[in-house]
């Protein structure tokens, strides 16, 4: 079961059918959703509840992927992943058949690694994660929880990425750089050293938002 509608859902609904591991019963929106809205279905997926309707539907599957996408604040994404959670809910790894993930990798539940993603040498990836088109986490990086690496990001090696932080597209962390916890890199930055500070960054050189 899918829970959220949005873009993002979409491209996940064609990395899990490439990956034809599960069959997605049907798609959880947010409370304010409609079901009669015209959007139903998704891709072809029914809407067959809201985010209110989750202690019901939990009986018509054990698996769960949180399909909203994450920019700003990963807070709805982290919140869901816990109420279900606590419900007894499981969330698998999802790996696109055109992505790598070395054998050495670890990749936490609730994550999904995109098309043509690489995980490289031993990197780990925390649980409910998104590591989108294209993107490469190269040896030895570790990324925390609720994390979105987004389209092309680059994580060189031995990087060491906080939870609940987004890399933006195209962004690149040079060799051996740390991100705390909470902090937003925006598209196209570039960080050549550890960041000490939470916050929003972006450009090249790098700067913090204020």
């Amino acid at each position: 079961m899918l829970i959220g509608g949005g873009g993002h859902c979409k491209s996940c609904i064609d990395v899990i059918q490439q990956e034809g591991r599960f069959e997605i019963v049907g798609i959880v929106e947010n409370p304010g959703f409609r079901i009669s809205d015209s959007r139903s279905p998704i891709l072809g997926y029914p809407v067959i509840g809201t985010d209110d309707d989750l202690p019901q539907l939990l009986g018509k599957t054990d698996y769960f992927l949180i399909t909203v996408g994450q920019i700003s604040s990963a807070a709805t994404r982290v919140r869901l992943y816990e109420r279900i959670t606590a419900m007894g809910g499981r969330f698998p790894v999802i790996v696109s058949p055109d992505a790598y993930v070395s054998p050495t990798a670890l990749i936490g539940p609730g994550t999904i690694v995109m098309h043509r993603a690489l995980v490289n040498a031993e990197a780990r990836i925390g649980m409910n994660g998104i590591i989108n088109t294209g993107a490469l986490v190269e040896h030895e990086t570790v990324v925390g929880d609720h994390c979105h690496i987004s389209t092309q990001a680059i994580l060189n090696g031995q990087c060491n990425v906080g939870n609940r932080v987004f890399i933006g597209s195209g962004a690149v962390l040079a060799n051996n750089v740390s991100i705390p916890d909470d902090t937003i890199v925006a598209a196209g930055s570039v960080v050549i050293r550890s960041l000490e500070v939470s916050g929003t960054y972006m450009g090249n050189p790098l700067q913090r938002k204020t």
